[in-house]
């Protein structure tokens, strides 16, 4: 598949969430980071939230629970109409159920791993997935300085997926920069959740672009299988 760009307006501004998801008409999508002071140390912002934008903008949202019982929550956030909804493996209590709802409510069901959850005891929930989310940061603060160590983890979730077939977006959030952007393609991931790198831009659109590009040059020079569409 194409690679597809996700700025998280967890870099955006709050009080202007209408205008900053205007400025980013090249993405793919919106980016939504909720954070309960719970599962993360971090508060941020809800369901009310999400549906106001989804008025406000065009872009679907790609609504990613950094929250303690995301089986009560997630298919809220899919009859809010997020376009993708992902829930934490450590947080939840359900996946097989939580994750057949949000699908069955019209959203895409994701799967976010912490960076030290390994990916392998997971494989067995592949067929009721739609995207994989390798967090490349201890979730909870935007800005924080990509991990490295996730890269094995990147490349070996990449090779469950081809083992396991079917259409598995493999995406990555945290410290996604021009600097790191290549390195996460090239280990296979396909969608790229990027903040300050793309709000901390004088043209967040054109930082967008830019990104997407990197990422589209590594991945065909890695031999890329996301060429497939």
């Amino acid at each position: 598949m194409a690679v597809q760009i996700s700025p998280s307006i967890l870099s955006a501004d709050f009080a202007r969430l209408a205008d900053e998801a205007a400025a980013v008409p090249t993405a793919d999508w919106l980016h939504v980071d909720v954070m309960d002071n719970h599962f993360v140390p971090n508060l941020t912002l809800g369901l009310p939230v999400v549906e106001a934008l989804r008025k406000a903008t065009s872009l679907p949202l790609d609504c990613h629970l950094m929250i303690e019982n995301p089986d009560r929550w997630a298919p809220p956030y899919a009859e809010a109409g997020a376009g993708s909804v992902t829930i934490h493996a450590e947080a939840a209590g359900a996946p097989v159920r939580t994750l057949r709802q949000i699908r069955s409510l019209g959203a895409r069901a994701g799967l976010a791993l912490n960076p030290a959850t390994a990916v392998e005891p997971y494989e067995d929930l592949l067929g009721e997935v739609d995207m994989l989310l390798l967090m490349t940061v201890e979730p909870g603060f935007g800005g924080q300085k990509f991990l490295d160590l996730v890269l094995p983890k990147i490349r070996r979730a990449r090779d469950l997926i081809e083992r396991h077939g079917g259409e598995i977006w493999l995406q990555v959030d945290g410290g996604v920069t021009s600097g790191t952007i290549e390195r996460c393609a090239e280990a296979g991931a396909d969608v790229f959740v990027a903040g300050s790198a793309v709000y901390g831009a004088g043209d967040p659109s054109a930082a967008v672009e830019a990104l997407r590009a990197q990422a589209t040059a590594a991945a065909h020079l890695s031999g890329g299988h996301r060429d497939r569409r």
